[in-house]
């Protein structure tokens, strides 16, 4: 599996999101973090075993694939990676786009399990890239209004996380029918800035917590298709400003995935940080210990994958490395060697249809 590629700026801005967040006061976008029971130690360790045995998704692909999020049957928002055609004269952003409108052009494409967010009937106008501000100006018709104010939230999480994972796109600014939105049109969230990742996905918010005093994380556990295919979902949660944002989406990450949102653990619970460190080159070396494993015994991939993925959403650095228990020579089951540095792989999720 090759993970090399040259990674674009992810840091979740946590200030730039409490906007949204404020004015989002729906039940839909708060939901519960109520942790589930952590099984026995030896269970635990027996199911991350298993993830690695069931059939999983490839997290690189050749380059020809586009990531999109979907939502997938327990409403969360995951990337899957899709071979869109390339024959039309459509710019593969305007693809990427189609392939979230419900039974759209590219309904076949989808593997079962998952859905577009944007209403059925919806078109893309117009893909306007403004390189410079890195600003992606995108113009639906009339039938993109036609949505529940439940889904508000979830629309423009889809449309803000599949855009930015272009190099090119860190900002979307909606239109529709030749007029810009300056809220959106069911609910009224406020449009009075691009949307960012900054708006987080897949939100979890606890009770107490206090927004202005928090920052956003985002963490990948993992879900499986009907077919039992493993995923990785991306979810959102709130800290401390005051913590080391790394730091704290691991600890997160450990803590596992809340109640009856059909996520799994991947990490076990015996996890625990070590240290984080930066180098002048800019790799991230993340040293955790787990007792769990032997020396020199083989790590279940998705383990360490997660870890790579939630340590670059979480930072501007290119390449992590992973140290365990000690050891500097950290092999996982897919044969990849994480204790070297690699990189957030150029699409995420391909699973097959």
């Amino acid at each position: 599996m090759n993970w090399n590629r040259s990674l674009r700026n992810t840091a979740v801005a946590g200030m730039l999101a409490l906007p949204l967040l404020l004015t989002a006061c729906n039940p839909f976008a708060a939901k519960s973090s109520g942790q589930i029971d952590p099984p026995p130690a030896d269970v635990e360790y027996e199911m991350l075993r298993n993830l690695e045995a069931q059939d999983q998704t490839s997290l690189s692909t050749d380059g020809l694939m586009s990531t999109v999020y979907l939502e997938n049957e327990h409403g969360l928002l995951a990337p899957v990676a899709l071979r869109l055609p390339d024959e039309d004269s459509s710019t593969q952003l305007t693809r990427a786009l189609e392939s979230l409108v419900k039974d759209g052009p590219y309904a076949k494409l989808i593997p079962e399990g998952f859905t577009g967010v944007l209403p059925e009937g919806t078109e893309v106008e117009a893909v306007t890239l403004q390189k410079d501000q890195q600003l992606a100006i995108v113009e639906f018709t009339e039938p993109f209004t036609n949505y529940d104010a439940r889904d508000e939230r979830k629309i423009m999480e889809a449309l803000a996380w599949t855009l930015t994972e272009n190099p090119d796109v860190q900002q979307v600014q909606l239109w529709v029918d030749g007029a810009k939105l300056n809220e959106m049109p069911v609910d009224g969230t406020p449009l009075d800035r691009p949307l960012t990742r900054a708006l987080g996905i897949n939100l979890e918010i606890s009770s107490g917590t206090s927004l202005s005093l928090s920052s956003p994380v985002t963490v990948y556990f993992s879900a499986a298709t009907p077919e039992g295919v493993q995923y990785f979902v991306p979810v959102t949660r709130f800290v401390s400003s005051t913590t080391d944002r790394v730091q704290s989406a691991l600890h997160e990450l450990i803590k596992g995935p809340a109640q009856g949102e059909g996520l799994e653990r991947v990490v076990t619970d015996n996890t625990s940080v070590d240290s984080i460190d930066v180098s002048q080159d800019g790799i991230v070396t993340v040293a955790i210990s787990d007792d769990m494993f032997e020396p020199g015994e083989r790590v279940p991939a998705q383990m360490l994958q997660s870890l790579v993925l939630t340590v670059t959403e979480n930072t501007q650095k290119e390449q992590v490395r992973i140290w365990l228990n000690g050891e500097k020579d950290v092999i996982g089951l897919d044969n990849q060697k994480y204790s070297e540095p690699v990189s957030r792989p150029e699409t995420i999720n391909e699973i097959p249809l």
